[in-house]
């Protein structure tokens, strides 16, 4: 169970909704999402915060029409959930397009039913232990100062466990108008 919600910056403090991400399949509609939710406009910051069941929590900062600022609490565990993917993904540079790609540059040439030779196969075990393989880290990922100049230092997002969202949404003082669309 997800849930999502848009913390705006306003002159009189923060204003609270609830959102659903059913129309979201990327990290620009997410951010078109959280710019729709401005009150003063465009250039109002925008925090969406999003949880699943205190397993991740990830937080898309939207400052104006710059590009929104990422962090995923434990990128592992997100990438295995659509919208956490869809976080993850993004951070890690995957296209959307990459499975169709790479069954288009496959070079087909006769050993793909199984007849490769043995220093291929080698060769094919070696780089599925590669780290480096795009796989989701387990642990933090983005920019974990996302929220430091507005309070919840890097050091205490990292450290922000179960029910994190409350926690930092008390920090920016909003955490009535969160619990308020909780």
């Amino acid at each position: 169970m997800y849930f999502a919600a848009l913390l705006a910056r306003t002159e009189d403090g923060w204003e609270a909704s609830d959102t659903e991400l059913d129309d979201v399949e990327t990290l620009s509609d997410l951010a078109d999402l959280a710019r729709e939710a401005a009150a003063d406009g465009a250039d109002d910051t925008v925090l969406v915060f999003i949880e699943q069941e205190d397993a991740w929590f990830g937080v898309v900062r939207v400052d104006g029409e710059e590009d929104p600022r990422v962090f995923v609490s434990n990128a592992a565990v997100a990438a295995r959930s659509s919208y956490g993917a869809m976080l993850t993904d993004e951070l890690l540079g995957h296209d959307q397009d990459d499975e169709e790609d790479e069954l288009d540059t496959l070079d087909l040439d006769g050993t793909e039913d199984g007849y490769e030779d043995e220093a291929s196969g080698a060769a094919d075990e070696a780089d599925g232990d590669d780290p480096s393989d795009g796989a989701a880290p387990a642990g933090p990922l983005g920019e974990s100062a996302i929220l430091a100049d507005l309070g919840v230092s890097e050091r205490r997002l990292l450290a922000l466990d179960g029910d994190a969202l409350v926690t930092i949404a008390d920090a920016l003082g909003a955490a009535e108008v969160l619990e308020a669309v909780r």
